[in-house]
């Protein structure tokens, strides 16, 4: 099923705007494609659609210029009013059939995944990747769900070839163990967010990633 997904292992580069602090969504974007990301999600949830919206003009545009796809967090709408490559939904938005139906057959869509039983729900689903985590505690979501580690991670390469992203506390240090775990793509935030030069950090991950 999977719609123009990157070959693995692969960087989802997650621009959190809570996350990024001073920085600036575009240029943020921009250099993670610069440095091998081959996806970049907006994730924007505490901003008003106006704003989330011209957002994600830049963050699109900017992946782009990079060679990324562009992925809207959690709300189908504004990824079709966006031309966005795809969307990715967590277990509380809006199901993936009905993303489906909005945005047709071309637009990649995730979803997020805690446990093994939401793994083989999602399977069910109109999805092309299933994320799963969090792999590793993780202080950029407040309200992460309970670590997973990899043995979710394990588990659900032996139930199915779709593609899968761990998400959750992934730094460098453990990049190659997740990608060896069986993770397709690896979506990351903060560790991306170490030092003043993202696509160095980009670049470094990617590095890592394909030990």
């Amino acid at each position: 099923m999977a719609r123009r997904l990157p070959r693995r292992p692969f960087l989802y580069a997650i621009v959190d705007v809570d996350a990024l602090g001073p920085r600036v969504p575009g240029p943020a974007a921009a250099a993670f494609a610069r440095g091998g990301a081959a996806l970049v999600q907006l994730r924007a949830k505490s901003v008003p659609d106006r704003r989330l919206y011209a957002l994600g003009e830049e963050v699109r545009d900017a992946a782009r210029a990079g060679g990324a796809l562009f992925v809207v967090n959690d709300r189908p709408d504004v990824a079709l009013l966006l031309g966005a490559d795809g969307v990715h939904l967590g277990q509380d938005d809006v199901p993936p059939a009905e993303a489906r139906r909005l945005l047709g057959e071309d637009v990649i869509i995730g979803r997020s995944t805690h446990s093994l039983a939401q793994l083989r729900a999602a399977l069910r689903e109109p999805v092309d990747y299933v994320a799963i985590g969090p792999v590793f505690a993780t202080a950029t979501k407040a309200d992460a769900e309970a670590v997973v580690g990899l043995e979710l991670l394990r588990a659900a390469r032996a139930l199915t070839e779709r593609p899968l992203v761990a998400i959750g506390g992934i730094d460098r240090d453990r990049a190659a163990q997740v990608a060896a775990a069986g993770a397709d793509g690896l979506a990351v935030i903060q560790a991306l967010l170490e030092g003043a030069d993202l696509e160095g950090s980009a670049r470094a991950f990617v590095a890592a990633m394909n030990r």
